[in-house]
């Protein structure tokens, strides 16, 4: 693709980097390898030029030769210009298999001497160019790679499409981009694809999503901006790679960050790239767009009543000229692009900005878009501006628009006069909050820390600290030299120092990972926000105090979030994600009460959304994610889980978290191997933030996803390291994380049975000290794999057949199936028809794909037990023979230990070596290698 000159270099050029086109270019090579040619198109910028590389070099390898060329605007009009840079380095090889007419003329419009021409020539030429393809492909495959199509001179266009049609059943393959400019559904390509072989694939590319664009601009060096900011450029830039990349670069060098409330100052190189078709549009249809770009949501009606009185036809004008779009019976002026409309602003002068601003400020409909217009209007400071900033601020906070409520206060803050009530300072912490709630973290800390550098009011000063550990976000141990200062700027304040030791009980929770100091903290500040009559905090401090009091078993749990639910009741603290909410919510299904946990989770996920509480809804995504886990509805379970870590990967908010959980969605119901990467990143992420508390999470999703990719030694590593951890932290409510019955399941595995008990045991006491029913279930079907393991069929059977009942009654369906499918191991062997049957039944009705291909594999084994495996009964020593044969006879261990004259301890020492070394896990597979030997 071509593009203008005045295009600077990114910072760290990177030609063959794709990002976010792994499916699209997986798609794309899959066509080539089968013997197929592929067409990439897609609007200017977009990267096609760079997947053409990326492919190119992918499969160019596999073919003899590579025929390139690349097009430019400025030399469309040279004839068969192309064909020279396709053919002129290997004409020479074939020359000689040519006729003397044909090899005449292509000689001809190669070198350029010789009159040679289509008219003249045509029929010669045609045949020329195909006759040298073909001798080239009887020599090996050839990969034609052409850029730009777009500007291929027509000579050259004409005789390529002309051999293109005619090479069927010839090795040629064609790889090329051409710039289209319609929308997806659009056919502009065809023409295109008419001149290309019969067989090509048409691959559009299409603007990449903020959290690719995000990744791209940290590829190309330009680290650092805010959140916000990406995502101020991927709106600007429509998604566009190359857009984008110039406007990081351009704020990137900048000195000066963007103004709150305008658009992003777009460099003159995009300027010119985007705008060279308003030369021919009078200025009074200039002036027309210009008070579209400054609108948010312009149309006819509000461009007419900002003084536009011809805004109709000047807008179709500016449609005919490809600059807006032309959507019939649309109710909004919409442009081309978005950098359309922050490239005209950017153009216009700050005069001309101002009086668009103040045209809207009287025109818009809406007091929210009023006041916004008459900030960017005014100069200097207003009180009255001011005030009408404030007032719209807090409408956009009541509508569910922190973001919105963020920019407007910062506005206010910028007119307020010294000396106003309320203050500048005042107003920049409010919207610091808003940035907080709209997910904007990188946003808040800037402006509390603005605060900090010349605020003297402790109040101001305390509630700035405040946003700064709670940008911190997890990674709370960064942030640990503000609480001494904090607790500084409190002094005696009662309701200063709530929020310093309410920040300073999730310190001990997520830092030191101590459950009765935070839960000692948490008590505090709800005491200190009573003598304050801060019911807000009084609330918040009481739900943390809940939620530590339900994690580490405290009976006091159930009482402690009666009182956090008691009136009067702040309702943004009702529906904060650290609210009594999600206290009750957490304590319901940890108690085993799934549907009223589901509706409950589900009201709060509701009214976050209305509120625009984007941190809350990270959360409360994981929360109904988590609940349909347990009711086994896997399928539903990662579509909300995948929500979850999407809008955690945009906001940066609780990644690890949503990383944690979409492991064990992926692990029930999508692809292991995601399963272990993200459980694996949860795990780096906890373990960087120095977080405690979530590093014995992400270990238990990452012990799991091994226990389902068949990895129990792996399992048992990861999950020793939780059992140590969660000792240390004062973890007692096996609910919690629901990590025991998988370790005790992979120590049966490996053989260490006493440990397997040890942990069953344990957990069981808890267990039932606090009721878990469904924990209790899950560790009876641990144990019953552990007494088949020892022998003890019939008791193992009787166990899991009650577990399995057990947990169905309780709407666990994925952990029933879990138990269905361990009494079908069992039952292995034994005169039961369609063994499977019922667990693949219940894993299907789950849509627990994984454990559905476990299943199968296991049928197939079944079905067809390899016969050379019989053999391997010899290769055991007499002990080892003598045993397996006792084990084939159905004897439990007490009973061969007896008969043998040895423990019970070398018995199982014993079957753990004929495991090992005949590659199975059980005494079921023992019964099969002899089933397989006497058939023999």
């Amino acid at each position: 693709m071509t593009v203008r000159r005045d295009f600077k270099e990114p910072a760290r050029p990177r030609s063959d980097l794709v990002i976010g086109r792994e499916e699209l270019c997986a798609g794309a090579r899959e066509q080539l390898v089968g013997g197929g040619s592929v067409l990439v198109h897609g609007p200017a910028g977009i990267g096609k030029s760079t997947i053409l590389r990326s492919l190119a070099a992918d499969y160019g390898e596999a073919v003899r030769t590579v025929l390139r060329c690349s097009a430019t605007e400025s030399e469309s009009h040279l004839p068969f210009l192309a064909l020279a840079d396709l053919l002129g380095l290997v004409v020479d090889e074939v020359a000689d298999r040519l006729p003397a007419p044909q090899r005449t003329a292509l000689e001809s419009a190669l070198t350029g001497r010789g009159e040679s021409t289509l008219q003249r020539d045509g029929l010669a030429l045609r045949l020329a160019v195909l006759s040298t393809l073909r001798a080239l492909a009887a020599r090996g495959p050839v990969l034609i790679v052409a850029d730009d199509l777009q500007w291929l001179d027509p000579a050259s266009a004409e005789l390529l499409g002309f051999a293109a049609r005619r090479l069927g059943g010839t090795p040629v393959q064609m790889l090329c981009a051409v710039r289209t400019h319609t929308e997806p559904q659009g056919q502009e390509h065809d023409r295109y694809l008419s001149a290309a072989p019969p067989d090509t694939l048409a691959v559009r590319i299409g603007p990449l999503p903020r959290a690719q664009i995000a990744e791209l601009l940290d590829h190309r060096g330009y680290t650092g901006l805010p959140r916000s900011t990406v995502r101020d450029i991927h709106r600007t830039s429509g998604g566009n790679p190359l857009f984008a990349l110039e406007l990081g670069r351009a704020l990137f060098e900048s000195t000066t960050p963007p103004s709150p409330g305008e658009p992003l100052p777009v460099p003159t190189s995009l300027r010119a790239l985007v705008l060279n078709r308003l030369e021919a549009l009078s200025a009074e249809a200039r002036r027309t767009l210009l008070v579209a770009s400054a609108g948010a949501r312009p149309t006819l009606t509000l461009l007419r009543a900002a003084g536009r009185h011809n805004a109709e036809a000047e807008t179709a004008q500016a449609a005919a000229l490809g600059l807006l779009m032309t959507e019939r019976d649309a109710p909004y002026v919409r442009f081309a692009h978005p950098l359309i409309s922050a490239a005209l602003y950017a153009q216009a002068s700050a005069q001309e900005r101002r009086a668009a601003h103040a045209a809207l400020s009287t025109a818009a409909g809406d007091p929210i878009e009023r006041a916004r217009h008459l900030a960017l209007a005014s100069t200097g400071t207003d009180p009255g501006v001011a005030g009408r900033l404030g007032e719209a601020a807090a409408a956009a906070r009541d509508r569910g628009a922190p973001s919105v409520a963020a920019e407007l206060g910062l506005l206010a803050a910028r007119h307020t006069p010294a000396g106003a009530t309320p203050a500048a300072d005042e107003r920049r912490l409010q919207a610091a909050e808003d940035a907080l709630t709209a997910g904007e973290t990188d946003f808040a800390r800037d402006i509390a820390h603005e605060v900090l550098a010349r605020a003297t009011e402790p109040a101001d000063r305390v509630r700035a600290w405040m946003v700064v550990i709670d940008a911190a976000g997890h990674a709370m141990a960064e942030v640990d030299a503000v609480f001494p200062q904090a607790l500084t700027d409190a002094g005696d304040d009662p309701r200063l120092l709530t929020l310093v030791h309410y920040q300073l009980a999730w310190r001990a929770l997520l830092v030191e990972g101590d459950f009765d100091r935070a839960r000692e903290e948490g008590a505090l500040a709800a005491e200190l926000a009573a003598r304050a009559k801060d019911r807000r905090n009084e609330l918040l401090a009481l739900a943390f105090q809940a939620q530590a009091e339900t994690l580490m078993g405290h009976p006091n749990a159930p009482i402690t979030i009666k009182r956090a639910l008691k009136e009067p009741q702040d309702p943004r603290v009702a529906c904060d994600h650290n609210g009594a909410g999600s206290a009750r919510f957490r304590w319901l299904i940890m108690s085993d009460q799934l549907a009223e946990a589901r509706k409950t989770i589900s009201g709060l996920l509701r009214e976050v959304r209305r509120r625009g509480m984007v941190e809350a809804e990270v959360h409360f995504l994981r929360g109904l994610a988590e609940t349909e886990l347990r009711a086994g509805h896997c399928g539903r379970a990662l579509d909300l889980a995948r929500e979850s870590l999407r809008l955690a990967r945009d906001t940066g908010i609780g990644e690890a978290a949503s990383a944690m959980l979409t492991s064990l969605a992926e692990a029930a119901g999508g692809e292991v191997e995601r399963a272990l990467t993200l459980a694996r990143e949860a795990v780096g992420r906890a373990e960087e933030d120095g977080d405690v508390l979530y590093l014995s999470r992400a270990l238990a999703a990452l012990g799991h996803a091994q226990l389902v990719a068949g990895d129990a030694a792996g399992t048992v590593g990861s999950l020793r390291r939780v059992r140590e951890l969660e000792e240390g932290l004062g973890v007692t409510d096996p609910a919690r994380g629901r990590w025991q019955g998988d370790l005790a399941e992979a120590l049966v595995r490996t053989g260490e049975l006493a440990e397997a008990q040890d942990v069953i045991d344990a957990t069981r006491t808890r267990a039932l000290r606090l009721g878990r029913e469904s924990v209790l279930a899950v560790l009876d079907r641990a144990e019953a794999l552990a007494r088949a393991a020892r022998g003890e069929n019939e008791a193992a059977e009787r166990q899991l057949t009650s577990a399995q009942d057990r947990l169905a009654r309780l709407g666990y369906g994925l952990e029933e199936a879990r138990a269905a499918y361990a009494l079908a191991g069992l039952r292995t062997g034994k005169p039961v028809p369609t063994s499977y049957d019922e667990a693949a039944r219940l894993f299907r009705r789950c849509r627990a794909m994984p454990w559905l291909r476990q299943v199968e594999t296991a049928t197939v084994t079944e079905a067809a037990q390899p016969p050379l495996a019989a053999a391997a009964l010899d290769t055991l020593a007499a002990t080892e023979r003598q045993v397996a044969a006792l084990v084939m006879e159905g004897a439990t261990n007490r009973e061969i230990a007896a008969r043998l004259f040895i423990s019970v301890k070398t018995v199982e020492a014993t079957l753990t070596r004929v495991y090992r070394k005949l590659g199975i896990r059980s005494r079921v597979d023992i019964v099969r290698l002899a089933a397989g030997r006497h058939s023999a």
